[in-house]
């Protein structure tokens, strides 16, 4: 029985280089409906996602991401924001606090998964100040940032980072239950 990681997996890097190629509407979509599947606390679904194109908004993202300038330099940019009220409405503060975070956070990871199997690049942003980006495109008090993601067709392979190994990441909390 193979094993093995899945190559979309290992092969996805953070892109920092973009083309000028426009991403076809139709595959922009395709990637995030497919994203849309991602996993969430009680199937709530707590995110919502604002499509950039505009050049002038695209600069000031970078500028809000701490001078991140490649950011400006995709054809396309995703703000992917929670939804806290979503998720506090049954699961309250936990809701509100973690779930829609985490809930968020998976289907961010999803697309840059989906989008490296579909041939486009994404580098997933976190270091931002939310004020400014909420200022930028007029993001209302329902909805937290919680990343911004870039996404285009990359000009060259991202950089190939290490792992630590499996040894150093996990506790064996009782091997007998794993031998079975």
């Amino acid at each position: 029985m193979d094993i093995s990681c899945p190559n979309v997996i290992r092969n996805r890097r953070s892109i920092r280089g973009f083309s000028s190629k426009t991403v076809p509407s139709e595959l922009l979509m395709k990637v995030i409906d497919c994203a849309l599947w991602a996993p969430s606390a009680g199937n709530l679904q707590p995110w919502h996602i604002l499509v950039v194109t505009n050049k002038m908004k695209k600069v000031a993202l970078a500028e809000a991401a701490l001078g991140q300038r490649f950011i400006s330099e995709a054809p396309v940019v995703l703000v992917i924001c929670a939804e806290p009220d979503r998720s506090s409405g049954r699961y309250g503060s936990r809701g509100r606090e973690m779930y829609c975070i985490q809930d968020t956070a998976n289907l961010t990871y999803a697309i840059t998964l989906v989008a490296e199997s579909l041939g486009l690049g994404t580098c997933w942003v976190g270091a931002f100040h939310d004020n400014q980006v909420r200022d930028v495109l007029s993001i209302g008090s329902e909805r937290k940032p919680v990343a911004i993601v870039p996404i285009g067709y990359p000009v060259g392979p991202g950089t190939k980072s290490s792992r630590r190994r499996i040894n150093e990441v996990i506790t064996l909390v009782d091997e007998q239950e794993l031998r079975n």
